[in-house]
């Protein structure tokens, strides 16, 4: 549900009360009520690129027989949408189901950030250069060490010491996006390392702790400030930066060099976005207005309309946040970081398919489903009345 603000909208443009925008904030006098939210159509015009969803969606149906069974049927008909029509407007003319997220100012700004699959130089054996492990996961479940009884030894001599790198911080950045690449430099092999587990612990950004100790302005702050402030300290300043987050993960070499995010579906670039599960299951197509940025990570002034699918998770992401897959290696890396603005998003369904009715939470739809199976057990269990 969402309540019409053109009033307050006129006024604040009458009296000068201006509403940020830099971040790609946009203002239509509309404030939605929930997280997810009931509309029949969508007016965009932004410039539209659809090129690559198909493959995208492709990936999902030859890689999960479940998902395809639940997907495919509405995939068809965006695909299908993309060919014939390609307006936002006509999409309730193939009968696909809309819900616009509300933001988290409930007036439709949804922050899109950005990750990717980094490549990092390893050896298999250390030396006194590459003495920084990856590892694999411990057993451990509640009990798992701290990043900082990790630095100090928690985990030698169990063997699972997957590579070493050459500093503290190309690990760090590969747990922060959950896996990525390795290039083993003795050998010249590039192997992937998925996401195999973490060890429970609070995550904490030390983006945030940078900003909050005044050595990275606010507005500063990327990927590329962290790092130029780890090059510019020394270890010992840099281990007690990291050891903030006493959050951990761990590691899990795969055969292929396909990135997988938490579906467990190839990720292609600029295609797919990590989402939260209870608003998104993975799988959902969304239809997004993304905003495209300069360069030094600032705003263009443009969105662009894309047609995207959630295939991935994150701990920090949450309610009216995505993360936008960006791709493998450096470049990658920085356009990623740079991400941290805002742009409008819907969910898609389709009507009298088990994607219907996209306004639903993850706790609704299990209510709903709890609510039929009582109402037709008690259908089965009640008395024939005889004649």
């Amino acid at each position: 549900m969402f309540k019409p603000l053109f009033p307050a909208a006129c006024a604040a443009f009458l009296f000068g009360c201006a509403q940020p925008v830099d971040m790609g904030q946009q203002y239509f006098g509309t404030e939605f009520e929930s997280n997810l939210n009931q509309v029949e159509s969508i007016e965009s015009h932004q410039p539209r690129d659809f090129t690559t969803f198909s493959k995208q969606a492709e990936q999902v149906v030859e890689n999960s027989p479940s998902m395809a069974e639940k997907y495919k049927p509405l995939y068809d008909q965006l695909n299908a949408w993309i060919l014939q029509s390609g307006d936002p407007s006509e999409l309730a003319n193939y009968g696909v189901q809309l819900a616009q997220l509300g933001g988290g100012d409930k007036k439709g700004n949804v922050l899109f950030t950005g990750y990717f699959s980094p490549v990092i130089e390893i050896r298999h054996q250390p030396d006194d250069v590459y003495k920084y492990p990856l590892y694999a996961k411990p057993d451990c479940s509640e009990d798992c060490p701290t990043r900082a009884q990790i630095y100090d030894g928690a985990l030698d001599g169990k063997g699972l010491e997957l590579g070493y790198a050459s500093n503290m911080i190309d690990p760090f950045i590969m747990e922060v996006q959950g896996s990525g690449f390795v290039h083993f430099d003795d050998d010249d092999t590039l192997e992937y390392f998925a996401y195999g587990g973490k060890n429970n612990k609070a995550y904490v950004s030390i983006g945030r702790v940078l900003i909050d100790r005044g050595q990275v302005p606010r507005e500063k702050m990327s990927l590329k400030a962290i790092k130029e402030w780890v090059m510019a300290n020394d270890e010992e300043t840099v281990r007690e930066l990291l050891e903030q987050n006493p959050s951990f993960v761990f590691f899990q070499p795969k055969p292929d060099n396909a990135v997988r995010g938490t579906a467990g579906i190839p990720l292609l670039p600029m295609s797919s976005v990590a989402g939260d599960r209870e608003l998104f299951p993975m799988g959902t197509p969304i239809l997004a207005e993304v905003p495209l940025l300069n360069p030094d990570g600032s705003w263009s002034g443009a969105h662009q309309l894309k047609l995207l699918i959630v295939l991935d998770t994150g701990g920090a992401v949450k309610e009216n946040h995505l993360d936008y897959y960006h791709g493998m290696g450096p470049r990658a890396g920085t356009e990623a970081g740079h991400y941290k603005h805002f742009g409008r998003v819907w969910k898609l369904g389709m009507e009298s398919t088990a994607t219907e009715k996209p306004w639903l939470t993850a706790e609704e739809v299990r209510l709903q489903q709890e609510l039929k199976s009582k109402a037709e057990s008690t259908e089965e269990t009640q008395p024939i009345a005889s004649n």
